[in-house]
């Protein structure tokens, strides 16, 4: 699976909206600026914003002013963004743990990297993904200081009108995709000398231009409902917005596949044939009802191969990279989409919208309370929620890749034993992370950290262990006893 859950969080807790195509096998580039609470003024109790004479609490508001620093709890204090963020870590720990897959998985056989690839494969790749690496970071860096200035200088605070948070919200979306476009192009020049990247610079520069035009869009109306919530609700905006958020990511999850997919890429049916029959008998043997198949054409952009199934319910469709149906054999093709279709089966997208819905309340809380301590107001601007909305979601998303990298274990599991084709599974892996310029086998902390999916020598180990005989464990279904009169 896509790092969907970590999507979605960023969606509704920044001002800006990026758009990114699903690619597997690859670690996220880390952007939580946790770095900007070191750097953020550390600012009094008595900094908050008067409050007007038409309140109707007047003494009260001045005593939680004077004593916001002190007090446990308070919404000004330190003590009590820790807290609120402990709460929302404990809430996504408790998620992961109670949504993780604890059936359908196969333990892996241990195997060495060098007994499947070169080592000078090896070293190339891990060259190019630590120069990838370290150029996302800084490109992040870049993205934290100009929060931080503007937060410093007092820009794009709370706006006078709905359509002055529109602009402001949008006029921060172009500024973060401006300010660190250098480092993106750089990573670009890096992946077309490797040959991994086939788009034109012009055609790279009109993705560019169409994902800052539809992230302003997004960050406008997020800009505006902000600005509204908590003029309604006040300093309990957040509830609403964690409500709010779930009902986002089950909207994007269903408009997605029609509204935005075809913005960045053109879909055509899959021609009648073999590899089509093939394809849907393999959904009906895994019991997922699939619309239409679907080949995109990712070639014009990257040489990298994939495929997937998204959307829900009547949008349901696999897609396939035309990469893939190129470059592979049909034992491979089969291979990769009997591992997506494990995730219908496995109901591994509504699982994670339950993990936003259960995390959602508790990191919106954060979000403000920690927006509060840094601008100073219980109704912080852009800045101080863009900031606060990646400190929050920094934790959150390392814990919910635990859970995505689960699922993954659970569904290469599942496509060995419905395609029963080991070997065309371990080729796969070997020649995708080879097209990929793909670390077979990263440092354990940073799988751990940035890893939406197992690295690659754990996923041939699951495939040698099902070759050694080794079969998925069975769901547990539980033996109903009745209860005698007593309750015993």
């Amino acid at each position: 699976m896509s790092e969907m859950i970590a999507t979605f969080i960023d969606t509704v807790t920044s001002p800006r909206t990026r758009y990114a195509n699903r690619q597997s096998y690859r670690p996220q580039r880390p952007g939580g600026p946790l770095v900007a609470i070191v750097r953020a003024r550390r600012r009094e109790a008595d900094s908050l914003r008067r409050v007007s004479d038409a309140d109707p609490r007047p003494r009260r508001a001045g005593r939680l002013r004077a004593g916001a620093g002190r007090r446990w709890g308070a919404p000004g204090s330190e003590r009590a963004w820790l807290a609120a963020l402990a709460l929302a870590v404990a809430a996504a720990e408790g998620a992961v743990i109670a949504l993780r897959p604890r059936d359908g998985l196969l333990a892996a056989t241990p195997v060495d990297a060098g007994s499947f690839f070169d080592a000078g494969e090896v070293a190339r790749a891990r060259r190019y993904a630590r120069g990838q690496l370290a150029l996302g970071a800084a490109g992040g860096a870049a993205e934290t200081a100009l929060m931080t200035l503007l937060l410093r200088r007092g820009r794009l605070r709370a706006s006078g009108s709905l359509l002055g948070a529109a602009a402001d919200g949008a006029a921060l979306s172009m500024a973060l995709v401006a300010v660190p476009l250098p480092f993106g192009a750089l990573m670009r020049a890096r992946a077309l000398r490797v040959g991994l990247a086939t788009q034109s610079w012009r055609g790279w520069g009109l993705d560019v231009a169409r994902s800052a035009a539809l992230g302003g869009a997004f960050a406008a109306t997020g800009s505006v409902i902000a600005a509204a919530l908590m003029r309604h609700y006040g300093e309990r905006w957040w509830r609403a917005a964690g409500a709010g958020s779930v009902l986002v990511a089950v909207a994007v999850t269903l408009a997605g596949p029609v509204l935005l997919d075809p913005i960045f890429n053109d879909f055509e049916p899959l021609e009648e044939g073999e590899l089509r029959t093939e394809v849907l008998a393999l959904a009906r043997a895994a019991g997922v009802v699939v619309r239409e198949v679907f080949a995109v054409d990712a070639s014009r952009r990257t040489s990298a191969a994939n495929a997937y199934v998204n959307g829900l319910g009547a949008s349901r469709r696999i897609v396939i990279y035309d990469t893939l149906l190129e470059s592979f054999t049909p034992e491979q093709v089969r291979s990769v989409v009997a591992h997506e279709l494990a995730h219908v089966r496995y109901r591994d997208v509504p699982r994670e919208l339950v993990f936003v819905g259960l995390v959602a309340p508790a990191a919106m809380r954060a979000i403000a309370v920690l927006a509060a301590r840094l601008d100073g107001s219980p109704a912080p601007g852009l800045p101080a929620l863009a900031l606060a909305g990646g400190v929050v979601s920094t934790p959150i998303g390392v814990l919910s890749r635990q859970l995505s990298r689960a699922m993954e274990r659970r569904a290469d599991a599942f496509a060995l034993a419905l395609t029963d084709e080991a070997d065309a599974f371990i080729a796969f892996e070997q020649r995708l992370t080879r097209q990929n310029l793909a670390d077979p086998d990263p440092p354990r902390w940073l799988s751990a950290l940035l890893g939406t999916h197992p690295p690659i020598v754990e996923r041939i180990g699951i495939a040698e262990a099902y070759r050694a005989g080794g079969r998925p464990t069975p769901r547990a279904r539980r033996r109903w006893v009745p209860r005698t009169p007593a309750g015993s």
